[in-house]
């Protein structure tokens, strides 16, 4: 009977996951439509004023919605999005899934391999910091974890630049050099999984050098957190009644840090693994601009500094639903891995 309600309790706690998404993307939805709206001036002559005449305009104004009353620009938008229907950018009345596929790939690489860094590098130094509380090492990595998580991305980018890049020759800029960008064909749109498959020795090595500073400064960002989170958890399983107990059988302490402290600690770091992986979408709209990253977070930059509100409205809409999303992802494997979650 105790079976029976455990393995029933997942797909109910699955499905309240889900049915909590909805209201949360309409907020979502809502805030974006709000803030875009009752930004000052006119969106359609922000981003075409100077190019169109007033009769232009005013079209342009028509064709997009802008003289209908608001409540219907909002369900219209709501509408839009329930198709997947982004909208398009004012400027030059390209659809946001198509400004997604040519720039999206270069965000999602980016991010991966800063998530990958920051958990390679934060886990072994929180294990080794846990492992070895208040000894030099485990000052050592505290500090280095709080100047991570505290210093401004741009911040970070410029000393990689200025005091790494020129003595390992390292580019500083952009996500491949042009003879790359031309050369190989754009199978997945992804330029990173593009290299590879076109089998191109000198195109992978030119985009994973590419990839190296602005990957490593996006990375430090979490790269803090998750040395936090391993130590202070390895500190209180190490401190289980279990683990001493196996200790005090005359089992290696090496072993025991290893099965049981070390894994359990891992635990929490997959429940913040959804938030951080958020964090660092909005840390690589700074990190892109700062290395001039070809991503969606560059694109919205010069969107916002364009006026372009269509296109803003569009991609920051993406960037929620995509948080959100990966939230809920999170929640479910969370459930899977600690049943406790679910009740």
């Amino acid at each position: 009977m105790t079976g029976s309600t455990g393995t029933g309790s997942l797909p109910r706690y699955i499905l309240q996951r889900i049915l909590l998404v909805i209201p949360m993307i309409w907020v979502i939805l809502t805030l974006v439509f709000v803030i875009l709206r009752v930004a000052p001036g006119d969106p359609v002559s922000a981003a075409l004023g100077g190019k169109l005449d007033e009769e232009a305009l005013d079209e342009r104004r028509a064709a997009l919605g802008f003289d209908r009353p608001l409540i219907e620009q909002y369900w219209d938008y709501l509408v839009s999005v329930m198709k997947l229907d982004f909208g398009t950018t004012f400027s030059d009345n390209q659809p946001i899934l198509h400004v997604v596929r040519d720039n999206g790939g270069a965000t999602l690489s980016l991010t991966v391999v800063a998530f990958l860094i920051a958990l390679l590098v934060g886990i072994p130094l929180g294990l080794v910091a846990g492992r070895y509380r208040d000894s030099v090492p485990d000052v050592a990595i505290r500090l280095f974890g709080i100047l991570t998580y505290a210093a401004p991305i741009f911040f970070v980018g410029f000393l990689l630049q200025a005091y790494v890049a020129a003595p390992l020759g390292l580019p500083t800029s952009g996500a491949a050099s042009p003879r790359t960008v031309f050369t190989v064909e754009p199978t997945t749109h992804i330029l990173l999984i593009d290299v590879f498959l076109s089998g191109d020795g000198a195109a992978i090595e030119d985009v994973l050098l590419h990839l190296v500073l602005p990957a490593c400064t996006l990375g430090l960002l979490i790269c803090g957190v998750f040395i936090r989170l391993v130590r202070v958890n390895i500190l209180q399983t190490m401190q289980a009644d279990y683990v001493e107990a196996a200790e005090a059988r005359g089992l290696d302490r090496r072993k025991v840090t290893w099965r049981h402290a070390f894994r359990n600690a891992l635990v929490p770091v997959v429940t913040v693994i959804g938030l951080q992986f958020a964090l660092l979408l909005g840390g690589a709209v700074l990190t892109e601009s700062t290395f001039n990253w070809p991503g969606l977070g560059k694109k919205l930059v010069d969107y916002i500094n364009e006026r372009d509100y269509g296109a803003v409205q569009g991609i920051v809409t993406l960037f929620a639903v995509a948080v959100v999303l990966i939230s809920v992802l999170v929640d479910v494997v969370n459930a899977l891995i600690d049943p406790r979650v679910r009740y």
